[in-house]
């Protein structure tokens, strides 16, 4: 299906639009028309009326035996030499009038109505003979049994304002098309600042993501180009940090694969069993390394990717749930792990992403914390927001880099265990997803870390 262009969308709304007016203004101007029409040729009647009475004055009012008289065209008496006009013959046609007296007529028109149309009413009236419509003006003389009568076709009125209107409609309809025209390219013109962005855009490569000008853009288009020039640049810093992950990626990958293939050549070569064994123990150990900084770039990837469901989550039963599922890990390293706070804590969060996020900061207490060390988490209210503390015992992380672990592949050197330098980044991006905050703290008893996380509540 052929999808309109905005060009002919403009247009098919602004041409409807032109003809509705001038369909307006026709009816208007027939109204209007046919309004002062009728006035102006009443007056007329009235006048030709009291015209006829001053003329026949004298001889409708002279005594003797009724006797009618009728006036002839005196066109047709000269030899229609006054006839050559047709459009006035037929204007003369169309008028009549009769002189009545004691009810009966005294004199009258070759064109009035016979003596079996009845003397009409003082006024006008509208009087329908021989098929056609006529108005017609009595004007009864005071203190005589005389009225005078005059009358004209309703068709002359409505032919005039046929002509009138058809004179004032038809160079608009005329003028339309070339109206049409200079709308449409008008249009086209008004566009071609969208189209010229349009070309830009479309002309650019993939890796070019430099801004639009909006100078030159109407006002009208400005937003839109800052509206690009906004989303080019998030795109930018988008694509900036994919890279930038992918080769700290690889990189990282780089290192547990050549240690495998270096320890499996070691393999292939070993002497002696307890050599083998010790190689062995080394290639599991490595291969967990390579597998945990896998199953981290995943969740790096998903954190960032994955939609998200916000919804009412129990901090405090995640907590737990989370802090079980670590249960090997802490019986291995004989910690002790204590949660308190308000068991009915909610908050509105992922809860998928909330417990990842848990996750990767119990992960961490457990990692760096000795063995026969403590790990304590609470949860408490605080103002409007719900504030989970995860505290160890381990080494802590030092006031200079506590703002740079936040960062991807960033670690600080600690004797304890190696990590992959995700785990914080982890939970940074969930936080920013969460509209929560989070700050590295020392633990309470000056010794080790306290991670603090303000989640609003549900």
């Amino acid at each position: 299906m052929i999808r309109s262009t905005l060009t002919r969308k403009l247009f098919f709304r602004i041409a409807p639009t032109i003809l509705i007016t001038i369909a307006l203004i026709g009816a208007f101007a027939f109204r209007s028309a046919t309004r002062e029409i009728n006035n102006i040729y009443d007056a007329q009647l009235i006048n030709d009326a009291n015209v006829l009475w001053t003329l026949l004055e004298r001889q409708v009012e002279k005594p003797g035996i009724h006797k009618s008289k009728q006036v002839n065209d005196i066109d047709l008496a000269m030899g229609n030499q006054l006839a050559m006009n047709e459009d006035a013959d037929d204007y003369a046609d169309a008028h009549m009038f009769r002189a009545w007296k004691d009810g009966e007529i005294e004199v009258f028109s070759s064109t009035a109505f016979p003596k079996t149309v009845p003397e009409q009413r003082a006024g006008f009236t509208d009087v329908n003979y021989g098929g056609e419509d006529w108005r017609v003006y009595a004007l009864p003389i005071p203190q005589t049994t005389i009225t005078v009568e005059v009358g004209e076709k309703l068709a002359l009125r409505k032919s005039l304002v046929s002509n009138i209107l058809l004179n004032l409609s038809f160079p608009l309809l005329v003028l339309f098309p070339l109206i049409a025209v200079l709308i449409w390219f008008g249009i086209r013109s008004g566009l071609s600042a969208m189209h010229g962005l349009v070309r830009q855009i479309r002309s650019r490569s993939p890796d070019d993501l430099s801004v639009i000008p909006v100078d030159t853009l109407p006002r009208d288009l400005s937003p839109l180009g800052r509206s690009i020039n906004q989303l080019l640049g998030k795109l930018d810093r988008s694509l900036t940090a994919e890279r930038r992950f992918a080769d700290h990626a690889a990189h990282q990958l780089r290192t547990p694969q050549t240690s495998l293939k270096l320890l499996l050549q070691m393999l292939a070569n070993a002497e002696s069993e307890q050599e083998r064994k010790a190689i062995i123990g080394d290639l599991v150990a490595s291969n967990e390394q390579a597998m945990h900084l896998i199953e981290q770039l995943l969740r790096a990837a998903r954190v960032s990717h994955q939609p998200m469901l916000l919804k009412s989550v129990s901090l405090y039963n995640t907590v737990a749930s989370v802090i079980g599922e670590f249960g090997n890990m802490i019986h291995l390293k004989r910690l002790e792990v204590s949660l308190h706070g308000d068991e009915n804590a909610q908050v509105n969060a992922d809860e998928p992403l909330l417990r990842l996020m848990i996750a990767n900061l119990v992960d961490n207490a457990i990692k760096y914390s000795p063995v026969g060390g403590t790990i304590e988490a609470s949860i408490t209210p605080k103002n409007e927001s719900w504030l989970l503390s995860i505290s160890d015992s381990g080494p802590g992380i030092a006031a200079q880099h506590r703002e740079a672990v936040f960062r991807r592949f960033y670690r600080v050197d600690t004797p304890q265990a190696e990590g992959s330098g995700l785990g914080l980044a982890i939970v940074a991006d969930i936080i920013d997803r969460f509209s929560a905050t989070i700050a590295l703290n020392a633990a309470g008893s000056g010794k080790g870390l306290s991670v603090d996380v303000l989640m609003p509540r549900a």
